[in-house]
């Protein structure tokens, strides 16, 4: 999600079926279809979960448990949100809708009182306490962006229902586009946009994931949002996109020997149709792919500010050139592109 004023953003592409629905004018999107079974994806295109709706997880993530893979994002009305959504597959092509992983509160009292912002909610997995963890960006009811706070829940089970646990400024910074990331290790960071968006930060969470550690570190002061981080021969890649509001931007890319730094830039990781303004998306994660050695899925959303809930979703291949991640514009695609 962007907002001219402070940021956030989520995430992700469309996985299209052998004959792509038709497309609708703003705010037209039709809103089922008979079920198809996807084979391909197809970036920026409708895509419609096992049911026929279609899928509604915007800024999100994906964690992998077992053979299965979890999409927790943003669900979406035309003009607001509704809380978090979570979709299970198989393949990454077709999503199974599972319900709400985590639901606005009907007590108007409650820091997740209906009409609060939950944004790019991320969930990882802690061995330790046997819990999955969500963290988002969340705004109170009524209060704008005023807040920048982190949100945590918790649950049992990678469907949820995740119960609240708190919301605060990690180390009193404010806290707004935000991601996730576990290392080889075990340990768990936060990395956050805060000062209006004009700073990134990282912070390492306690054992348990739920809260900061005060090891927490300025990345960079560059007016920058939507972190994605990921990890290949031991060096740390990070991508980020503008704080321009809802206007297109150029995404940008780091790299470090060490999450604290220091980061160092690369330029701009896209190549291909309109690579100047991300394909028209805006980052919100990176995805190893499981069984795939140094395979990595680019994920973005591209955002429709008149009908939010038809925001569409960006996934594609990151590949290595020269040592360095480039992400290329394809109309449409599949894992079989990995072999290559």
């Amino acid at each position: 999600m962007r907002n001219c004023f402070l940021a956030f953003l989520p995430l992700v592409i469309l996985l299209a079926a052998p004959e792509a629905p038709a497309q609708s004018g703003p705010g037209e999107a039709p809103q089922e279809k008979p079920p198809t079974r996807y084979t391909s994806f197809r970036p920026g295109e409708l895509w419609y979960d096992t049911d026929g709706n279609l899928i509604n997880a915007h800024g999100g993530g994906i964690l992998l448990v077992g053979n299965t893979y979890y999409w927790y994002g943003e669900k979406r009305a035309q003009h607001q949100e509704e809380g978090v959504n979570v979709y299970s597959s198989q393949d990454l092509y077709n999503w199974q809708y599972e319900g709400e992983a985590l639901t606005p509160s009907s007590d108007p009292a409650h820091d997740l009182a209906l009409g609060c912002l939950m944004e790019r909610p991320k969930v990882i997995y802690n061995q330790r306490t046997g819990k999955y963890v969500m963290w988002f960006h969340l705004e109170l009811k009524g209060q704008g962006y005023q807040a920048a706070r982190a949100g945590v829940a918790v649950a049992d089970k990678p469907t949820g229902p995740f119960r609240y646990v708190s919301s605060f400024r990690p180390n009193n910074h404010m806290s707004r586009d935000m991601g996730l990331y576990v290392d080889e290790d075990g340990a768990a960071y936060h990395i956050y946009s805060s000062r209006e968006n004009y700073d990134l930060r990282l912070a390492r969470l306690a054992d348990d994931y739920l809260t900061p550690t005060t090891q927490d570190t300025l990345l960079f002061a560059s007016h920058r949002e939507a972190p994605a981080v990921f990890k290949k021969d031991g060096k740390y890649y990070l991508i980020t996109s503008g704080c321009t509001g809802w206007a297109l931007n150029e995404a940008s890319l780091h790299v470090a020997s060490s999450l604290f730094g220091p980061w160092q830039l690369l330029g701009d990781p896209m190549t291909g149709p309109q690579a100047k303004l991300t394909f028209g998306g805006q980052s919100t994660f990176v995805l190893p792919v499981a069984g795939q050695r140094g395979a990595f899925m680019f994920m973005a959303d591209r955002w429709n500010p008149k009908d939010l809930k038809d925001s569409r979703y960006l996934w594609l291949p990151v590949q290595f050139k020269n040592n360095r991640p480039s992400i290329s514009w394809l109309d449409q695609w599949n894992l079989s592109f990995f072999n290559q």
